[in-house]
């Protein structure tokens, strides 16, 4: 069941981003970030536990990331990543963001759900934004930058 999360969902979410992070397959993130960002996470339980996470960042008025996109290695092969990323293109197009772009180390993942590869040269907003934040830059990013036009969504 996928919901929107809430506070008491914080703990398992960055335990779960952070199992992930531990294995350099995906960056950490923080309790307070979590907190403060709570707002654009969603979440897939199961028998009330959280198995899955996804946010939607929104950049600028045309264009909105996913991020902390995260399922637990039990559930791997079920289609909740997909379904995941499906609920936050729905939701990005219901804000009226254009495109929706992924930095990933999966980018066959998402190319299965319509997203196309380009250079992350294309995401200068996000480079100044959040990348320079990051330890791995600039000369050691191994993700790769995806992009989905919502106008070639169908709708469900």
């Amino acid at each position: 069941m996928i919901e929107k999360a809430k506070v008491k969902d914080v703990e398992a979410i960055v335990n779960l981003v952070n199992s992930f992070a531990a294995k350099g397959i995906m960056l950490g993130i923080s309790k307070s970030y979590t907190y403060e960002h709570i707002r654009e996470y969603i979440v897939v339980k199961h028998n009330n536990e959280v198995i899955g996470c996804g946010a939607l960042k929104v950049h600028w008025e045309d264009i909105a990331e996913i991020r902390s996109l995260a399922v637990d290695s039990r559930h791997h092969g079920n289609g909740v990543g997909a379904k995941i990323v499906r609920y936050l293109l729905r939701e990005a197009k219901e804000l009226g963001i254009k495109k929706v772009f992924a930095l990933t180390m999966q980018p066959n993942f998402f190319k299965k759900l319509g997203f196309k590869e380009i250079s992350k040269d294309d995401l200068p907003y996000k480079i100044w934004k959040d990348c320079v934040n990051c330890p791995k830059f600039p000369g050691y990013c191994d993700e790769e930058a995806v992009i989905i036009e919502l106008s070639n969504i169908e709708e469900e």
